[in-house]
């Protein structure tokens, strides 16, 4: 498949009313009985949301507290995109198996959400498979099918005709082409969703038996057109929806809740879209510096760069042009040599806390240079390790920065849990589209601090230096 001008792709689009389907989807959410718990695989999951807590661990405490606050809907950050197949299996067992024991006890029915990357990287059908086996194991409903939406606004990320683009400038590149398709773990060949499922489930739900909700259904406001397809969805099958702007969205939301209300149960795997939509966030404004800065803090800004996607590098060669930053970089090789490791992060917490101590923001990044490391069980390995050490770089500083960005999605969640030990954090919001902020709890290393987390594969050029400079005050 080719790329395509995405005004071509988008230009026999019809418009909608989207004041009208406002209004319907208001009603049908007020009295919505379920809580919602969002596995997220990585902690760039709750860029589209406010107000919402981020609970790291899950305990049955840390599940107990989600099902009991107000708020119809958590987060529980699973970080299972760095976890081998074995170990996402185990975990994913254990939260189904303590979500539908809470419910049980809380009374209170619920429904999950496996929120996952949007260029479709992850364990994917393994997670969800998990997840339905062990809750319906455990007492819940049988779950008649799992949608799948990878849509992001934000990040570039549109499903049309079925199959899925990402954005490259002025163009859409069918996923299949991206160098997230290549990804050395979670890498697939097809950019069409029904075909997409066929090759990652092996055959086992062919492309023929995949529920398609199109996007002329949507933007005709076809609600019962839609309902009707998702009342037939039996089997665990699969569904899945076309989307380009949060209208699709929440007119698929619309016939969802119908659906729902007449028996159907779903599980779901989608990007953030829906969770701002389900979740009946509202829109905030971007953060502003004087939100994110604690006046009394004139140390410098901490920066962690761990990612090595293309956008990443791009981004970071953008930065090193900004004068309001300090650049050290990590050997990151050294992890296969770790005698040398230790004194390499003593020689870099040294300099950081120096720097920070006297006003200076500091960028820590990690060599460009890529390991070759063999098998995918190994690569895995090797970029935990390289995400763990540059992790304890945050975890040994003893003075506060005034601010702390990380950039890509195994590092920024190792910062936040081994690195700042938060064990709930509050999101903010967005510093900029799909760059979300968490206020980090009482427990953590640095309480009440603003950490910005930023997704290794979003935003344009210059995004990461903006957001720094406007976090530097210049």
């Amino acid at each position: 498949m080719a790329k395509v001008l995405k005004d071509v792709l988008f230009k026999d689009i019809p418009a909608i009313d989207e004041g009208m389907v406002d209004a319907a989807l208001a009603e049908a959410l007020k009295d919505f009985p379920k809580k919602i718990v969002v596995l997220d695989d990585d902690p760039t999951g709750v860029q589209t949301v406010h107000d919402i807590s981020v609970y790291t661990e899950w305990t049955e405490d840390s599940i107990a507290a989600g099902f009991a606050e107000k708020n119809p809907m958590f987060f529980i950050l699973t970080n299972s995109r760095a976890f081998s197949a074995e170990h996402t299996t185990e975990e994913h067992r254990k939260m189904a198996e303590r979500i539908a024991a809470e419910s049980k006890r809380s009374g209170k029915e619920f429904m999950v959400i496996s929120r996952s990357d949007s260029t479709l990287r992850g364990h994917y059908p393994l997670e969800t498979k998990v997840l339905r086996e062990t809750l319906e194991k455990n007492g819940s409903p049988a779950i008649d099918g799992e949608v799948l939406m990878p849509f992001f606004k934000e990040g570039g990320r549109f499903t049309i005709g079925n199959v899925h683009y990402v954005q490259e400038g002025e163009y859409l590149v069918p996923a299949g082409e991206t160098e997230f398709a290549r990804d050395k773990t979670f890498g697939y060949t097809k950019s069409n969703m029904a075909e997409y499922i066929e090759e990652k489930t092996k055959g086992a739900f062919s492309k023929e038996s995949v529920t398609c909700i199109s996007l002329e259904d949507l933007r005709a406001f076809a609600v019962d057109k839609i309902t009707a397809q998702l009342e037939k969805v039996e089997g665990f099958n699969k569904v899945i929806v076309n989307a380009v702007d949060y209208v699709d969205v929440k007119v698929f939301s619309l016939a969802l809740l119908k659906a729902m209300a007449k028996g159907k149960n779903f599980l779901f795997r989608t990007a953030a879209a829906f969770t701002k939509i389900i979740g009946n966030v509202t829109d905030k404004p971007l953060l502003r510096r004087e939100e994110l800065v604690a006046s009394d803090n004139s140390n410098g800004g901490l920066i962690i760069i761990g990612s090595h996607v293309k956008k990443t590098t791009q981004q970071f060669e953008e930065l090193q042009k900004s004068r309001n930053v300090k650049f050290i970089e990590f050997n990151h090789m050294l992890v296969l040599e770790p005698e040398k490791l230790e004194g390499e992060l003593r020689r870099i917490v040294s300099e950081v806390e120096k720097e920070i101590k006297s006003g200076q923001t500091i960028a820590v990044y990690t060599g460009r240079k890529r390991f070759d490391a063999g098998s995918e069980e190994e690569s895995l390995r090797v970029s935990v390790k390289i995400s763990e050490a540059i992790t304890s770089i945050v975890n040994r500083i003893s003075i506060q920065p005034s601010f702390l960005v990380a950039k890509g999605g195994i590092t920024s969640s190792d910062v936040g849990t081994k690195g700042l030990s938060v064990k709930r954090a509050l999101v903010m919001g967005q510093v900029a589209p799909g760059i979300p902020v968490w206020k980090t709890g009482e427990e953590s290393k640095f309480p009440h601090m603003a950490y910005v987390i930023f997704p290794g594969n979003v935003g344009a050029v210059d995004t990461l230096r903006n957001v720094v400079d406007m976090l530097c005050g210049k």
